[in-house]
């Protein structure tokens, strides 16, 4: 099952593997280079279905370090073009995660502290978030608090982002409704200390992803999958109920959500209750979201093993395995994976220039 083609909108898929978006932090003021080109091409030689580049920042204020990937300009929708066009000729499908990294962002690289930037630092900016109080742990500083006129703002930058990346080719849209951004702490009241219409109650608290969600879906073509990666579990007291995420799930469904990328808040530093020693620790959950909300899913936590993300699809748990880690660490999992669990001809599933080399082997 983990071969089968999965179809969403126009668009179809060749497996039901794909690659999760994964930040670079290799960017010069937000452009996309050789770099990305390589490392997003190699997954699709390699055999992805879906390859998803990294998050990427909406504005520049939206980015979580110096080195984040943009679209906010039209040169860098220019730079993305050689990008997903070569992802396509692999037959792959080219895909962009849309980002605003709010009281995260302004952040150093993780291999250089991954931590905020001093303020006086010359590539640090002021960033902002829906309440003044800091992310804390390796990010203390405290967000500006967003007026009406920046959540307007805001939303737009997403627009404008999304029909750039429409002319980049990109043809399946992820907005990052996870990971303690901006999107997912005006949902959690972990992050959102706001008294007014964006504040307070579960109506207030997701109007920020409905109204981007909405503005974006008026730009981004039908024929193409619109989805989200919302973080529907922080395993700390006070989050968002599990309930709530699956009732958002449900307006955005009502709204022409397409699929879900089921992953985790991170609206606080601690992470002590994270399980992250189980493979597919967050499999359980996507599969109740399919459940109640008869949205596909997908996720991407932990997922390792080639016969446990065969089961995964096959148990209808996910749509879609979303690999990290595992297929940073071998660019041919697809075909390494097609071995293991016994498929025909597993050398098919990569470029002819390498299935003359690999046949028999």
């Amino acid at each position: 099952m983990l071969y089968a083609p999965f179809k969403l909108k126009d668009i179809q898929l060749e497996n039901r593997i794909a690659v999760s978006p994964m930040c670079q932090y290799s960017a010069k003021e937000g452009m996309p280079d050789t770099w990305h080109l390589v490392h997003l091409g190699a997954r699709a030689i390699g055999g992805a279905g879906l390859v998803v580049a990294e998050a990427t920042a909406v504005s520049p204020e939206g980015r979580i370090t110096p080195g984040c990937t943009g679209l906010w300009s039209d040169e860098q929708a220019a730079a993305w073009q050689p990008i997903a066009r070569f992802i396509e000729s692999q037959g792959s499908v080219p895909g962009i995660q849309l980002a605003h990294a709010g009281r995260k962002a302004s952040a150093s690289r993780p291999w250089q502290g991954d931590a905020h930037l001093p303020a006086d630092d010359p590539d640090a900016w002021q960033p902002i978030a829906p309440s003044a109080n800091a992310f804390g742990g390796k990010l203390p500083r405290a967000p500006q608090p967003m007026t009406l006129a920046d959540i307007r703002r805001v939303r737009d930058d997403f627009v404008s982002a999304t029909e750039r990346a429409v002319r980049a080719g990109f043809q399946w849209l992820v907005l990052h409704f996870a990971h303690g951004y901006l999107a997912q702490s005006f949902f959690s009241p972990l992050a959102n200390q706001r008294q007014d219409e964006y504040g307070g109650s579960f109506e207030n608290r997701a109007r920020f992803l409905l109204e981007t969600f909405d503005a974006v879906r008026a730009v981004w073509p039908e024929r193409y999958p619109l989805t989200v990666r919302l973080g529907v579990i922080d395993y700390v007291d006070g989050e968002q109920p599990l309930e709530e995420s699956i009732e958002l799930l449900r307006l955005l469904k009502a709204r022409g959500l397409d699929l879900v990328d089921v992953s985790m808040g991170f609206n606080t530093p601690d992470v002590s209750r994270v399980p992250w020693s189980q493979e597919a620790f967050l499999a359980p959950v996507a599969a109740r979201i399919r459940t109640s909300t008869g949205l596909p899913t997908a996720t991407s936590w932990n997922i390792r093993d080639p016969k446990h993300a065969d089961q995964l699809i096959a148990n209808e748990q996910l749509d879609l395995v979303m690999l990290a880690k595992s297929i940073l660490a071998d660019p041919h999992w697809v075909y390494h994976a097609a071995k293991t669990l016994g498929r025909t001809a597993p050398e098919t599933l990569l470029p002819d220039p390498y299935a003359f080399w690999l046949k028999g082997l």
